[in-house]
């Protein structure tokens, strides 16, 4: 079937993005779901930072690659074997489970070990590629038919997607699409972070380093479970949201340091090396600091090796918040029905295909939270 969608063209175009444009929205074929695949209907996808870090390069991937990794959508076809119903609302996370391998087995702490690879490779976790387009103007052959890499197993920044059931969850109708939409990475990965990584006990503070997306979702959380929040990050705007979603104190880093604070718990959710050193320097002696962020792969932090032994302190990096998201995505779920997660106020904007390059260029800025992009 023909569909719309944004492909990354390039990695590492330089900012602005409205002005490089390495993303382009045009036509492309989507071919049918095979064995235990579905075609999905999207109804919204959020922009994220691991989009992000693919446009700049810090996370290089083949191209073109049609990007888009967190959304929600109705599930319209299905292919040989799979078990969703049409008609069915879905989440779609980024990260396939087979549920067979030695990753799986570790309840949600370290990747599927299948899905990783075939997320590397730009294919879906069944193998090989859906979608196709004519060559490029002045590209080989002339005439012929490109290959366009799937982006984390979803590529939602399109009408359709056809992916594994592996990588989506179902959820009932009164979940609406931009709610649904964060469930898939933002929550996953910073609820996560508190819940499946961090485990505070009843009573104790937790603190979050970096308040974007996914930062204020693991805030969100936080507060949802009972736990006072301290919210940390450069930015005044996004303290000033932090306060009104419930966190007890909103500082920017220096501030934080000045006023000695500490936290059992402290989640970095910014992706740089010195958002790790203060999430670090924020860990109250035999607590946890845990690293979601995906800075550059040649960043480097420096902590105390003396104070991980004389402190008795826990380093724990947690990728897609150590989720196994066909259990943790309900539970949230739960959450915002009893009205304890109001996962609306996340979105700063709802935008279209053809608003990326500056959407992008908002992200990189850290001016934006959750920016939707709605069909």
């Amino acid at each position: 079937m023909r569909i719309t969608g944004a492909v990354l063209e390039r990695c590492g175009a330089p900012a602005p993005y409205a002005e490089s444009r390495p993303v382009t929205v045009g036509s492309l074929e989507l071919a049918p779901p095979e064995a235990g695949e579905v075609l999905v209907r999207i109804e919204a996808a959020g922009l994220c930072h691991s989009d992000l870090s693919v446009v700049d390069g810090n996370r290089v991937r083949p191209v073109p690659m049609l990007l888009g990794h967190e959304a929600a959508g109705i599930v319209e076809a299905t292919g040989p074997g799979a078990r969703l119903a049409i008609g069915q609302r879905v989440v779609m996370t980024f990260l396939p489970r087979c549920g067979e391998c030695a990753g799986c087995a570790t309840d949600g702490r370290l990747p599927c070990s299948v899905g990783s690879a075939a997320n590397g490779a730009g294919t879906l976790v069944g193998g090989g590629r859906r979608l196709t387009r004519p060559v490029p103007a002045g590209g080989v052959p002339a005439g012929g038919v490109q290959e366009v890499h799937h982006h984390l197993g979803v590529s939602a920044f399109a009408s359709h997607a056809v992916v594994s059931e592996t990588s989506v969850v179902p959820v009932d109708d009164d979940v609406p699409p931009d709610v649904a939409a964060l469930l898939g990475c933002a929550v996953l990965t910073g609820g996560g972070a508190v819940v499946n990584a961090g485990r505070p006990a009843p009573g104790d503070r937790v603190a979050v380093v970096g308040l974007g997306g996914v930062g204020m979702a693991a805030l969100l959380v936080a507060v949802a479970l009972g736990h006072e929040v301290i919210g940390v990050d450069a930015v005044p705007a996004k303290l000033e949201l932090a306060r009104e979603l419930g966190a007890a104190i909103a500082v920017g880093p220096q501030e934080a340091a000045e006023q000695g604070l500490r936290a059992p718990v402290v989640v970095e959710a910014a992706g740089s090396a010195r958002a790790f050193e203060t999430a670090y320097a924020l860990t109250a002696p035999g607590g946890t600091t845990v690293t979601v962020g995906l800075p550059h792969p040649d960043a480097r932090a420096s902590i105390s090796p003396l104070s991980l032994t004389a402190e008795a302190r826990t380093v724990v990096g947690s990728y897609l918040g150590s989720a196994v998201p066909s259990r943790d995505i309900p539970r949230y779920v739960e959450l915002w029905r009893a009205g304890r997660l109001p996962l609306d106020r996340l979105v700063s904007d709802r935008i279209t295909l053809d608003d990326l390059p500056a959407a992008l260029d908002r992200l990189a800025s850290g001016a934006a939270l959750r920016q939707l992009v709605m069909f």
